[in-house]
């Protein structure tokens, strides 16, 4: 594949927050705080396409546990 000049090739990583939200991050840098390491380093696009793999549920953990605790009370 032919890379110009204009395309980006900064490495980035995917980063986790407690609640099981994605994002990503540039790969040289220290994770912001509360977040760590998912595991993935590369290009932009393929941070992304990561991150829409893994990513199915878009609910915050706390919510998917609150939904599944009220689930269960009924």
């Amino acid at each position: 594949m032919y890379q110009n000049e204009t395309e980006d090739m900064t490495i980035y990583k995917v980063v986790v927050n407690h609640e099981e939200q994605y994002s990503i991050w540039l790969a040289n840098r220290e994770n912001p705080l509360g977040w760590r390491d998912a595991g993935k380093t590369g290009l932009k696009q393929e941070c992304l396409e990561y991150i829409k793999e893994v990513w199915t549920d878009m609910r915050p953990l706390s919510l998917k546990k609150k939904m599944e605790e009220s689930a269960h009370q009924t």
